[in-house]
């Protein structure tokens, strides 16, 4: 299921929104102009891990450009390829404007990165030892999604449902969309093994449960959450 735009038009230029895709696709930009073993350098230097943010494990010089606390935010904008760029960048596209338009520029930045700093925690602490780093926007974004849920449940999202050739474009509430986006995500949590590389199904989850608890004193004092949406015609 993949989302293609929703029905809820914001009523402010989402400024913070457009400036967190544009500094994600240029540090992306970025890392793919070092080739790939610097790149790839890149991501152990400004990406977390959690050994070394928790345990005192050390980098080796050439790569301990930043305080280990720093690559919590660092590693917000980095990404392991385009696919993962694209799909973090849409979902944000999507679901960012709205719940930046709920709160206000200032405190959607502060909203985004403790959300993001909710997703390394989720991530890390249940294996502090690991040295596997973790980088992308998906756990801040997670907590973008776990906002709208609360605040715009019956919006109406454009989905694609690839079914090879009987691929469909449908129109499915919101709450239906990130509903069974949160379930996936727990379900790959609990079977996927852990240790080792891959998705961050922990940061996914931490992002969005951050998202869920902080959205009620973020929001502006006249939103209100749950909203009705439109009513059909």
């Amino acid at each position: 299921m993949i989302p293609l735009r929703d029905d809820n038009p914001s009523a402010i230029t989402p400024a913070v929104t457009w400036v967190l895709i544009g500094a994600c696709v240029l540090a992306f930009l970025w890392q793919t102009s070092l080739g790939p073993r610097d790149g790839q350098a890149a991501v152990y230097a400004l990406g977390v891990i959690p050994a070394v943010l928790f345990e005192g494990a050390r980098l080796p010089p050439e790569l301990a450009l930043t305080p280990p606390i720093a690559t919590v935010f660092t590693s917000m904008f980095l990404h392991g390829g385009w696919m993962h760029l694209i799909g973090n960048m849409l979902y944000l596209w999507i679901f960012g404007d709205n719940v930046e338009d709920s709160m206000g520029h200032g405190r959607f930045v502060v909203f985004y990165l403790l959300c993001g700093v909710a997703a390394v925690l989720a991530q890390s602490l249940p294996d502090t030892r690991s040295e596997v780093p973790m980088i992308g926007a998906s756990g801040a974004i997670s907590g973008v999604l776990g906002a709208y849920l609360l605040l715009y449940p019956h919006a109406r999202v454009l989905v694609l449902i690839p079914l090879g050739f009987f691929s469909q474009i449908i129109h499915l509430r919101a709450g239906l969309v990130l509903g069974l986006w949160f379930a996936l995500q727990l379900f790959n949590s609990l079977t996927t093994p852990s240790g080792g590389g891959g998705v961050a199904f922990g940061a996914h989850l931490g992002g969005f449960v951050a998202g869920l608890a902080l959205i009620p004193l973020f929001k502006r004092r006249n939103v209100r959450l749950l909203h009705p949406g439109r009513r059909p015609r």
